[in-house]
Formats: C-alpha cells, sequence, structure tokens
C-alpha cells in the first residue's frame, strides 16, 4: 500500500484561517502549562501534534475548546476570540468543532443512535425528521448504517471509534481536535481509522489530531508540530547524547 501525504498545497492567500494563536500562555489551576504558543491552522489542513505525555498537549486541546479559560496571548478558533468568551458562547463554539477522545467517550447507555440524538438536541437541533435524515448521512459515511440500534459495548473498538467520529461529523465541523483516535485500537483498525480521517480531511475539514503512533505518522506523512519545553515548535526536540 502507497503512502499517502496528506495536506494539499494550502499557501494560499485567500485560504480560511480556522484557528490562530498568537504567543498564547495556557495556565491550568494557575499553573503555566505552555507558553509563547503560536499556531495557525488553514481550511482543510491536517496537522499532527506530538509530544510525551504531560507536554500539555491535552491541555492545549481544553482551550480551544473552551474547557480551559485562554487568559494571555491571541486565541481565535472558527471565529470565537477565546480570549472573551463567555459560558453562552461555548455551546456555539462546541458546534463548529468535532471533538474525538481515544477512549470514544460513548454514552454506555444508549444505542448508536441514541448517542447521536443525544448530541443533537444538545446543539439546537430540534426537527425531527432532519435529525433523522443527518443522522443517516452521517452513520452511512462511516460504514455504520447498520450499527445505529447496536449498545457500544456490542461493537469492536473501531466500530466505536468510528461511531465516535460520525458523532464528532454530525454538525459539519470545520476543525476537527482528534486526541489520540487510535491510541486503543489495534494496527489493522487504526490504518482503517486513519485512512477515514485522511478521506474527511480531503473533504474539506481541517483536523489537529495528537498521536504517539510513529508507524501511523510516517505511513500517513503530513505536517507535525512537536510539543516540548513548554512550547509548540515546527522541529522535533534533539536528542541528548
Amino acid at each position: 500500500m502507497n503512502n499517502f501525504y496528506i495536506n494539499r498545497d494550502l499557501n494560499t492567500e485567500n485560504q480560511d484561517v480556522l484557528l490562530n494563536l498568537e504567543n498564547c500562555y495556557i495556565y491550568q489551576s494557575n499553573r503555566l502549562i505552555l507558553k509563547n504558543v503560536s499556531l495557525k491552522i488553514k481550511k482543510g489542513e491536517f496537522i499532527y501534534l506530538v509530544g510525551k505525555t504531560g507536554s500539555g498537549k491535552t491541555s492545549l486541546f481544553k482551550t480551544l475548546y473552551a474547557d480551559i479559560k485562554l487568559k494571555k496571548g491571541y486565541g481565535e478558533i472558527v471565529g470565537h476570540d477565546l480570549l472573551k468568551i463567555t459560558e453562552k458562547d461555548i455551546p456555539q463554539i462546541r458546534r463548529s468543532i468535532g471533538i474525538i477522545f481515544q477512549d470514544f467517550q460513548l454514552l454506555k447507555d444508549r444505542t448508536i443512535n441514541e448517542n447521536m440524538m443525544f448530541v443533537m438536541r444538545a446543539t439546537g437541533w430540534e426537527n425531527q425528521k432532519k435529525m433523522e435524515t443527518r443522522l443517516n448521512e452521517i452513520l452511512d459515511s462511516v460504514k455504520m448504517s447498520t450499527k445505529g440500534y447496536k449498545m457500544p459495548h456490542e461493537l469492536s473498538g473501531g466500530e466505536q471509534q468510528r461511531a465516535a467520529i460520525a458523532r464528532a461529523l454530525i454538525n459539519k465541523p470545520k476543525l476537527i481536535l482528534a486526541d489520540e483516535p487510535t491510541g486503543n485500537l489495534d494496527p489493522k483498525t487504526s490504518e482503517d481509522i486513519m485512512s477515514l480521517l485522511l478521506k474527511i480531511s480531503l473533504e474539506g475539514t481541517s483536523i489537529l489530531m495528537i498521536s504517539h503512533d510513529k508507524y501511523l505518522i510516517d505511513k500517513f506523512p503530513s505536517k507535525t508540530l512537536y510539543c516540548y519545553n513548554s512550547t509548540i515548535n515546527t522541529t522535533p526536540e534533539k536528542m541528548s547524547n
């Protein structure tokens, strides 16, 4: 199987910027986690974020989906100023982005269909017919159209992650944040999930993905950022002898 390079030529003046961080400082419980973070993501880009456990990658993601308040610097995500957001802005931000977790985070006491409907209602959907149409579209797009009636525990890990990806895509987000989406999967299933994320990216949705999987990063090469020394870097950390 040939390797893919995920990014297309995106260096155009009129390309949409979906995420723009400039000299951001990220704190958690008043403890500085990341400093001088600058990052820009344009429409359709696929970017890996790699780094050791505890280096600040997940704290960055939490800042992007407004779970941690940005206190210093400039940050804008899908048109929202991260310094100025209020509680009432958070649902709109989370409707504009999709979030995929390593452990799927599906509601265990509901079917896959019910999981999807729950998210739609929580993000403002009201028309039942439109909800059902979107549900069928999105499950079909991730090859899960025959699995909607099943409970999460009845699915394989790969199927659960496909369902989680479907959930992230429900509101047609411009940007997806994927936190180790293949971390709990076997190598073959991981490749299948990466191929699906590649397809989503090529259709115009930007993806920022945390990963520790060097094999997948080599097999599906793309722009890579590195989290170390309490900041985000464009070059890998030099290993000391």
